[in-house]
This record gives C-alpha cells, structure tokens and sequence, in this order.
C-alpha cells in the first residue's frame, strides 16, 4: 500500500520452482517496456508461453528478488552483460531493481570484468532514466540481435564495475 515501508529485500540464486513466477514478472514487465518500442514480429514471437520456456532454460542465471516471501523480481547476468532486470509493477518504486541491479554489477565484477553493460530500447524511458540514476552511462545505439534473427535498435549503457580483464562486446 502508498506510504507502507518496502519489507526487506531478499536475493538468492534462483531454482527451478522460481521459473513460473520469473517468467510471468518478465512477460508482463518486458510488454510494459517493449509494445510499441520493437518491432511487431519481436512481439509476436515474444509470447507468454515463450518468457516459460525461457524463464526456466535460464535458472542458472538468475537472481531473484523476494519479499515477504514471494517472487518480486530478478536478474539475468551473462558474462559481462546485464540481460534482464524485471520487477513486478507492485514494487516498482521501491528500491527492488535498486538492489537487483547492484547485485548484476557485483556478479559482473566478480566474474572478472571491469565493465558492466546491458541493452535498452530508445523508447523504454522508464528504464533508461533509471539506470541513468545508478550511474549507468548511454554509449549510444547499437544493433541488438532478438530472437529469430530480428534486428532491434538498442542503446548500449555501460558502468565500471571493478574486477579483471575489463573485456566488452
């Protein structure tokens, strides 16, 4: 409820029973950030069913956010990049994808990069404001490969994360 404190946000690896609820906050939260920002034949191919079957290929990497023990929101982090950050629209708001996108920063860094990034469509503002506000930088538009080969126009944000080599697409 407005003015209710956020419960402690929990993070932990995902596992397999996490699968259902990541893939309904990534199916819900990517149509908030993607209809009308993508291609139409990306939002076709991207269907309820699919964030399943991807949601669940994707446990091992996965870090999910819980709060008052349910499922809230996550991250995907691949290498050196920042795949996914979805929060439920709930618990926007309340510092959920603050924590899930420093925990993506401490992986990445772990993971011996110097440098973390991650893709956003130009006309996801939400998103890009907020990663601005966390000290991610717009290195500009890039093409972005979708599935089925579909080009999407991306922005590439990037942020020194510490850690090794410092290597980056």
């Amino acid at each position: 409820m407005p003015g209710e404190r956020e419960s402690a946000v929990v993070l932990r690896p995902a596992v397999p029973a996490d699968a259902a609820a990541v893939a309904d906050i990534w199916f819900r939260g990517w149509r908030d950030g993607h209809v009308g920002n993508v291609p139409d034949s990306v939002v076709e191919i991207r269907t309820e069913a699919s964030f399943g079957v991807r949601a669940g290929e994707r446990v091992g990497d996965t870090t999910v956010a819980v709060v008052d023990g349910a499922v809230v929101g996550f991250v995907m982090v691949v290498g050196d990049e920042v795949e996914q950050v979805f929060v439920e629209a709930a618990h926007r708001g309340a510092g959920v994808a603050g924590v899930l996108l420093a925990e993506a920063e401490r992986l990445v860094g772990g993971g011996g990069h110097s440098r973390a990034w991650l893709a956003v469509v130009p006309g996801n503002v939400r998103a890009r404001r907020f990663y601005a506000r966390c000290g991610w930088v717009d290195e500009g538009p890039f093409e972005h490969h979708a599935a089925a080969g579909v080009v999407v126009r991306a922005h590439r944000y990037v942020k020194p994360v510490g850690g090794g080599s410092g290597s980056h697409p």
